[in-house]
Parts: C-alpha cells; sequence; structure tokens
C-alpha cells in the first residue's frame, strides 16, 4: 500500500500558502468531484470489474513463449504505458542479452520515428524471434504506423509470415488495423472503446507487453482494484486522493502552474514520463464545458533524484514560486550495497563508511524536501514500500483517478486533447495526405519564412 506524507504542503510547516484546517474546509467540494468522477464509472474504473482484458492477454501465453522480443510500436499512450510497467517492475538491465530471464521476453518500446532511434532497435534483434505488438485505436497514427509499415517491409524482405510476427491492438470493431487483421488472419488485441489512450496502461495496451516479460497482471489490477476502494472515502482527513486534488487545485489558482513530479529511484522514473501525458493532455485546456476559453492547465516537469539536485533544485528553491513537488520515494530496493569504511583519515569521506547507497538516496530525498519547504516551496512524497504490481497497480488508478477529479474541479472535460489535432493535420498536409491539403494553405507565405 502506498504512504502519502503532505507535512510540507501546509503553511505550519512552509510559512506561506494554506493550512491544513483551510483544505479540510474546502474539502466538500473535491469530495463531491470525487463521487461524479467514481459514480460516472469512466473506461478507466469500469475495466477493473472484469476480467475480460486479463484473459484476452493470457490467452496468448503459448504464442508469446515463441517469442524473445517483443517490439511495441505506438506512441504516447500506446508507449508510455509500456514504458512504465518495464522499467517500474522488471531489472534495469533486463534487456541485456546475457541476462537470464528465464524464457520471458525482452520488451523494446518504438515511440518515435527518429530512424537513428528506430534502427537501433530494429539492428539489436533476431527478427525471426520477435513479435511486433502494433498499438493505435485507429490504425491511421502516423508514427505508429510508419513504424509498423518499416517493419513490414522487414518481415517481407526476411520471407516471415507476417501473421506469426505481428499482433494488432486496436479498436474492438474498426479501423484501419481490425481491417488488416480480418484480412490476413492477424491476432488482436482491443482498445476498449471507453478508455483513451492515456488512460489505458490497465488495458492490452500495457498489459500484453508486461505479460509477456513475466510481469503480474492480476496483481496489476488487485493493487488498483485495492486504490479504488481505499480512495473512495469522502472523508478528506483520511484521503490523500482528496488533499492531493485541492492541494493542486489551491496551487492552481495560486499561480504555482508547474506540477514536478521527482522519484528517487530509477526504476520509478518513467512513472513520471506516463504522469506528464496524463496530467499535461487531460488538464491543458482552452475552453470549460461552458465553451468558455480558461486556458487552464498546469505544466508537469519530471525530475531525477538525485541527479537533478544537482541541475534543477537551484531553480526550484531560490527561482520563481511557481511550483508544487510531488517526491516519490522507494523504501526497500531490490538490491543494495554497503559503502566500504575506506579513507577515514578524511572526515569528508569518512561519514559514509558503512552506510547503504539507499540511505544515502533517501537522505538526499528529505534534506531536498525539507530545503524546499524551508524556502516556501509547497512539496509531498509518496512512498512505495517495494516496488511490486500492487503498489504499482494502486499508483496508476490513483493517478487516473486524481487527474479526473482535477477535471472536475476545474470545470473541463479531462478526456478530449483538441490541442493536439492541428499539428496531426498539417503533418498529414506535409506528407501528401489526400484532403488534407488546405491544412497548409495559412502557413505557405513568406510571412511564415524567418530563416536564418
Amino acid at each position: 500500500m502506498l504512504n502519502f506524507d503532505f507535512s510540507l504542503a501546509f503553511k505550519e510547516n512552509l510559512g506561506t500558502g494554506v493550512t491544513y484546517e483551510e483544505i479540510l474546509e474546502r474539502s466538500e467540494v473535491a469530495s463531491e468531484a470525487l463521487k461524479k468522477v467514481i459514480d460516472a464509472k469512466p473506461g478507466f474504473i469500469r475495466i477493473l470489474e472484469t476480467k475480460e482484458y486479463l484473459e484476452e492477454v493470457k490467452n496468448l501465453t503459448s504464442w508469446f513463449a515463441n517469442f524473445e522480443n517483443v517490439v511495441v510500436l505506438g506512441i504516447g499512450g500506446s508507449a508510455l504505458g509500456n514504458i512504465a510497467l518495464h522499467n517500474s517492475l522488471k531489472p534495469l538491465n533486463w534487456n541485456l542479452t546475457d541476462f537470464d530471464r528465464k524464457g520471458k521476453a525482452r520488451v523494446f518500446v518504438v515511440d518515435n520515428v527518429d530512424p537513428e532511434f528506430v534502427n537501433a532497435v530494429l539492428s539489436k534483434i533476431d527478427l525471426p524471434r520477435t513479435l511486433f505488438n502494433v498499438i493505435s485505436k485507429s490504425g491511421t497514427t502516423a508514427e505508429a504506423m510508419a513504424n509498423y509499415l518499416v517493419v513490414r517491409g522487414f518481415l517481407d524482405k526476411a520471407g516471415l509470415s507476417p501473421a506469426e510476427h505481428l499482433l494488432f491492438t486496436t479498436d474492438p470493431e474498426k479501423g484501419v488495423l481490425r481491417t488488416i487483421a480480418r484480412k490476413e488472419g492477424i491476432k488482436t488485441l482491443t482498445i476498449p472503446e471507453d478508455v483513451g489512450g492515456r488512460f489505458s496502461i490497465l488495458t492490452p495496451v500495457g498489459l500484453a507487453s508486461a505479460f509477456a516479460e513475466g510481469i503480474n497482471i492480476d496483481a496489476l489490477y488487485i493493487g488498483a482494484r485495492h486504490g479504488l476502494e481505499r480512495y473512495k472515502n469522502r472523508k478528506a482527513s483520511e484521503n490523500p486522493l482528496i488533499l492531493n486534488a485541492l492541494l493542486h487545485l489551491e496551487a492552481i489558482n495560486s499561480g504555482k502552474n508547474i506540477s514536478v513530479m521527482m522519484p528517487y529511484s530509477n526504476r520509478l522514473y518513467s512513472l513520471a514520463d506516463w504522469y506528464r501525458q496524463l496530467w499535461a493532455e487531460s488538464l491543458g485546456k482552452r475552453f470549460d464545458r461552458d465553451g468558455r476559453e480558461v486556458f487552464t492547465g498546469q505544466t508537469p516537469v519530471k525530475a531525477l533524484g538525485a541527479v537533478d539536485q544537482h541541475s534543477q533544485v537551484q531553480l526550484y528553491n531560490e527561482g520563481p514560486k511557481d511550483k508544487i513537488i510531488t517526491f516519490l520515494k522507494l523504501e526497500n530496493f531490490s538490491t543494495d550495497y554497503e559503502i566500504p569504511a575506506l579513507h577515514n583519515d578524511i572526515e569528508a569521506l569518512s561519514y559514509l563508511g558503512g552506510k547503504k547507497l539507499s540511505t544515502l538516496l533517501n537522505s538526499e530525498q528529505y534534506g531536498t524536501a525539507l530545503a524546499l519547504a524551508k524556502n516556501g516551496v509547497p512539496n509531498l512524497t509518496v512512498t512505495f514500500p517495494e516496488l511490486n504490481e500492487e503498489n504499482v497497480g494502486e499508483f496508476i488508478l490513483y493517478y487516473e483517478l486524481l487527474t479526473a477529479t482535477m477535471g472536475e474541479l476545474l470545470h473541463i472535460n479531462p478526456y478530449d486533447q483538441p490541442g493536439v489535432e492541428l499539428g496531426k493535420k498539417i503533418t498529414y498536409g506535409l506528407m501528401g495526405r489526400k484532403s488534407y491539403e488546405d491544412f497548409l494553405k495559412e502557413y505557405s507565405g513568406d510571412n511564415w519564412r524567418l530563416k536564418l
């Protein structure tokens, strides 16, 4: 079970901002917003009530066993969840060729069309021993489909059957990938119609690669379901989700428009990447639900402890007071090192001897949190007692539910992303897709060209 520490987020310890009692006095509005989200039963909650998607993935168990590698071709919500599960729940050296994986697959995620990046993956895998999971709800996502076509060309050139090496994760009924799959006998998994990409980590979008590399997907659901029951509590003093929602709403209303997530664990770092898309794309909106221009949202930033103590924390402590910071802390690491007691005659080194690396890392986290509080920067800490499927599942549900609740508090739709569409349409025009030529006209004049 996750633990939450809000001690350094209130005026009592900051000397500025909002007090704990003031937050409790406002809690009814957040409690009602949370209830509204849960009662509406959005897709990311609905899926927890069924084993349908777990079973759909597990039905491919014997097929997955044929492959040494699973390569995910997707972008955004079709990729970040896979990366977060892979990095948080498998050893950081999992994909190294000399690592004993006990028959479980290596997982690579190709989430960009940078040709050097694509080559870096394709050049180090054994094609006959590789499954490519193409993830796109519509089957028209330019990046995922371009990489699919590249891979398809590789398979054709090698004389390998697409049906034996491709898996399509897509809309249950319609779309380009569904059409190709039916025509060519390619296996498919379902992206539920009521689950958007950034909320899809606990659907087959994220579950398939996780299962193939030996992650316990049933335990992910157990953790998420436990979290849902825990965070249904309407009493703010007992519910860390309500407190967090109110703190972030207060931050936005007081000009703190940057939300930093700073894990003190390399394995937790990709969860901050997943959070960035969830928070930015869900809450960054021009219009509210009444059609009024509000230009609301909060810019999510990721930082890694202790690395970014030496690159970003100076700004956080002494720069603009426009941030609220969430630390992710790991209490028990899967491995640890005791620092040898050497150079005992040098005071600047001797104090380290006999201590563990994990003790140093977590001391740096707490020291940074206290220093930020001393400088009036509100921060809170989410602690993982250990990194396992139950705790990661709870974390995922917590932030999905928190994001949706923030959408209610801000009176915006957290499930759409209209601001992404224009760039896509201009790209289609640049690439010569029919019916998208007009999106280039406004930007084709000399006034738009300033090249030095």
